[in-house]
Formats: structure tokens, C-alpha cells, sequence
């Protein structure tokens, strides 16, 4: 029998069809969105931080080697006191002369810079203020008088001085001579050849070399010389503490060190050299009248007197 298909049959039968259809045509729009997606933004994997860089510093080695200049000590002249440019040798001296001296002229004191003349020397030239200068160079006094640093005719001779060889109290070297300098593993300090008393002791040992004992004594000698100092002091300093067996000094500094301090060899008269120290008035000096006065004591009897009593023989 053949169905017959009502108005509202139709009409169902159309709805039915649409919704079937939206039905099919979302899921199909659902899965296409999830696959395009998925392609679009995969899950990245995790990303470790790269480690911070460890930087270590370096220090560059200096392409030259830098030099300290000679330093230019700051003294504010005044007139109730005078600056004395000093030899070091003469500085355990330099508190009695100060004392003495202030005694004498109550009205001035006076300060010491003690160092090697010829670093004395070039603070001088460099512009550094003193109003007097004692040296223990006649080299340095003269070459300062020819450039004009001293008032004229100030420049008087003040002490004299002779070379000796300390040795430490224990004497562990065995020295008991001149020739023993010269025997291996000896270690001497001497000052060096620019300072005033490492010229002198230079020309001792030439001296001792050519008239007492030999040439390849002063070889051997000068093979033994360990350290090469810039004051006079300093190589006393060295033979003290026993640091070396033997050293190069002024007799003077011998002479005024307290009792046990030093043994001591004595240098033949014959081959010695006697140093002369002398004393000027600066030229730049603000107080001429009070470093006048000084040198005159200086050379007076009681200046004489404090000097020798430090071991300086005198002018």
C-alpha cells in the first residue's frame, strides 16, 4: 500500500534531516579546529638557561718598569727654626748637635733630614728647601756650589772620616783578618757607589789590592758582596742583625755604637781613604742669619767636640 505523505509528515521528516545534518557538519568543524591547532602550537620542550659566563680578571704585565723619583721632603721655612740637609752618617749625632745647638741659641731649633748626600743632593736640585747642607762628598759640595745653590764663600770644611770593617759580636764567618773577606760563602754589605762611603770603601779595597794583599783578593772580595746599600747606616743595620758577616762603614759609626755592637778591622792608614765632610749655607734659605750661626757652631770648639765625640776626627 502506498505511504502518503502529509503536509506535517513533510515537515518532520525535513526537520529531522536539518538536524541531522548541523548535527554532522559541527563535528566535522570540531575535529578540524582541534587538529589545526594542535599543529599550529606543539608543546615546546623546556629550555634550560645558558650558565652565566665566570670571568676572571687578569692583571696584564706593565710593558715598563716604573721608577719612584727621589722624594722632596715639605719643611715650611720659618725663622725659629732651621732645616739641615745631613749626611746620614751623622745621624747618631744629630740629636746631641740639635740639642747643643738650641742651647746655645734659644731662639732656633733645628731639624735633620738625614739621607745619602747624593739623594740630599738631588732634593736640593729639585727644589726642596734647607737652609744648610752638610755633606760627606766633596763631589756632591762642588758640583752644588758651581750650580749656585750656596751663599758665597759659606762652604767650610766641618770633619773627616775614616773606613772600617764591622762584624757582628758572634762573628759566625770566623773573620779574623782583612784576607778573610775574600774566603767563599763570606757575605758583605757595602753602600753603593753613588753614596759617599761606598766610593771611599771602593777605593780602599783598590788600595788594599795594589800595596797590601792582591788583585784577586779584591776579586774575591767584591765576588762576596751581597747587597749594595743606599746610606751608610744601612749596611751598619745589616751587620747588627747579623743578616751579613761583614760590612763597609765609617769608623765613626764604630766608634759612637754602644759597647758589643760591633767587632771591628782596622784599614791601614797607607790604604785608607779619608773623607771629608763640609758644610754651606743655602742660598734659598729664608733664614740666612740663623744658618750662619749655625755652621759657626758647627765649626766652633763645642760643635767639634759633640763630633768627635761620635768618632769624626777633625777638619
Amino acid at each position: 500500500m502506498k505511504e502518503t505523505f502529509t503536509p506535517t509528515k513533510l515537515a518532520l521528516i525535513g526537520m529531522i534531516c536539518c538536524l541531522l545534518f548541523v548535527s554532522a557538519l559541527f563535528a566535522g568543524c570540531t575535529q578540524s579546529t582541534t587538529t589545526s591547532l594542535a599543529t599550529a602550537t606543539p608543546t615546546a620542550a623546556p629550555v634550560t638557561p645558558a650558565p652565566t659566563p665566570v670571568v676572571v680578571a687578569t692583571t696584564a704585565a706593565p710593558t715598563t718598569v716604573a721608577t719612584t723619583a727621589t722624594p722632596k721632603p715639605s719643611f715650611t721655612p720659618s725663622e725659629n727654626n732651621i732645616v739641615v740637609y745631613t749626611a746620614a752618617s751623622l745621624t747618631g749625632a744629630s740629636n746631641t748637635i740639635g740639642s747643643s745647638f738650641n742651647k746655645a741659641y734659644p731662639s732656633t731649633t733645628v731639624s735633620f733630614d738625614l739621607d745619602g748626600t747624593q739623594a740630599l743632593k738631588t732634593q736640593i736640585e729639585n727644589g726642596a728647601y734647607a737652609d744648610n747642607f752638610i755633606s760627606a762628598s766633596n763631589s756632591y759640595t762642588n758640583t752644588l756650589n758651581n750650580e749656585g745653590y750656596f751663599v758665597a764663600g759659606s762652604v767650610q770644611p766641618l770633619a773627616t772620616n775614616y773606613i772600617i770593617v764591622i762584624l757582628p759580636p758572634a762573628n759566625t764567618a770566623n773573620i779574623q783578618s782583612l784576607a778573610d773577606l775574600a774566603k767563599p760563602g763570606v757575605k758583605i754589605a757595602m753602600e753603593q757607589k753613588a753614596v759617599p762611603a761606598g766610593t771611599a770603601s771602593l777605593a780602599v779595597i783598590a788600595n788594599l789590592a795594589n800595596d797590601t794583599l792582591s788583585q784577586s783578593w779584591a776579586n774575591a772580595t767584591m765576588s762576596n758582596v751581597v747587597t749594595y746599600e743606599t746610606s751608610e747606616p744601612a749596611v751598619a743595620a745589616k751587620v747588627a742583625l747579623g743578616e751579613v758577616d761583614a760590612g763597609f762603614v765609617y769608623q765613626s759609626t764604630a766608634t759612637a755604637a754602644p759597647s758589643g755592637t760591633y767587632t771591628t778591622l782596622t784599614i791601614p792608614q797607607k790604604d785608607n781613604y779619608l773623607q771629608t765632610y763640609t758644610i754651606a749655607v743655602l742660598k734659598g734659605s729664608k733664614n740666612q742669619a740663623a744658618a750662619a750661626e749655625f755652621e759657626q757652631f758647627m765649626l766652633s770648639s763645642a760643635g767639634q767636640q759633640i763630633l768627635a765625640q761620635y768618632g769624626f776626627s777633625a777638619p
